[in-house]
């Protein structure tokens, strides 16, 4: 009885052992941006995005798995070795009810939308949701995890210098530049910040105001990267 106790238990435990042998293998997740090609793009079309006079936008597919899940504009940013952040285009129906256009293409128009997070490793790409961001006037600069942008109060009277950091709650910088004339245009409220590495800080430039510059006090990174085992990767999610 003994013996076969014995060879009982060699026999589970080798099973036991041999189970990572015949797992299923991790699924290898593909995640690029494609060709850029030019589309026709207006102010009349995206009435908060676009400059006056922009004819064209520049886009490119966000290819995850070998499919295109999204369409992106300007550059992408390396946050890591993994992610990496992109600002997304948006095709939107321009179609009025009951209107019939000549041609099916013609009630399509372009607008810049919101930025991506999107995870090579897993496929996963999620919008980011950055404090007081308004298309018409946050011209985003990324550095490491940080996004430096001149952001718009919800009343649009407020012109404020951000700096908010990936998956952190509350913005690591939140300090009022100025107010917001009414007939003053949108695009022209602010031009893009500067980032300098030591010490750490970053610039921002009013319009009709002199250069602001304030330290940022680095800390680590809270971005937290899923698992490639992740069963929702590939899927499109708001944060």
């Amino acid at each position: 009885m003994r013996h076969l106790l014995r060879g009982f238990l060699l026999v589970f435990s080798a099973a036991i052992l041999a189970l990572p042998l015949f797992a299923a293998p991790r699924k290898v997740h593909t995640a690029a941006l494609g060709a850029p090609r030019k589309v026709a793009y207006s102010k009349t079309g995206d009435p908060a995005g676009a400059a006056p006079g922009e004819e064209s936008l520049k886009i490119r597919p966000l290819v995850i798995d070998g499919s295109v899940k999204e369409w992106t504009t300007g550059d992408a940013h390396d946050i890591t070795d993994r992610s990496f952040v992109v600002r997304r285009a948006l095709r939107i129906n321009d179609e009025l009810p009951g209107e019939k256009p000549a041609a099916p293409a013609n009630h399509w128009v372009w607008q810049r939308g919101p930025w991506l997070l999107v995870d090579r490793a897993t496929g996963h790409v999620s919008a980011i949701k950055l404090p007081d961001y308004d298309p018409a006037v946050s011209q985003v600069t990324w550095f490491r995890d940080y996004a430096a942008y001149c952001g718009l109060t919800p009343s649009g009277k407020s012109l404020y210098a951000v700096v908010a950091q990936l998956s952190a709650r509350k913005p690591v910088l939140s300090k009022k530049l100025d107010s917001v004339k009414e007939d003053a245009g949108a695009h022209a409220a602010c031009a893009p910040p500067e980032w300098q590495r030591e010490p750490l800080r970053v610039t921002f430039h009013p319009a009709g105001k002199d250069a602001l510059s304030f330290e940022v006090v680095p800390g680590s990174a809270v971005l937290v990267e899923d698992s490639p085992d992740d069963p929702d990767a590939g899927k499109t999610k708001q944060d």
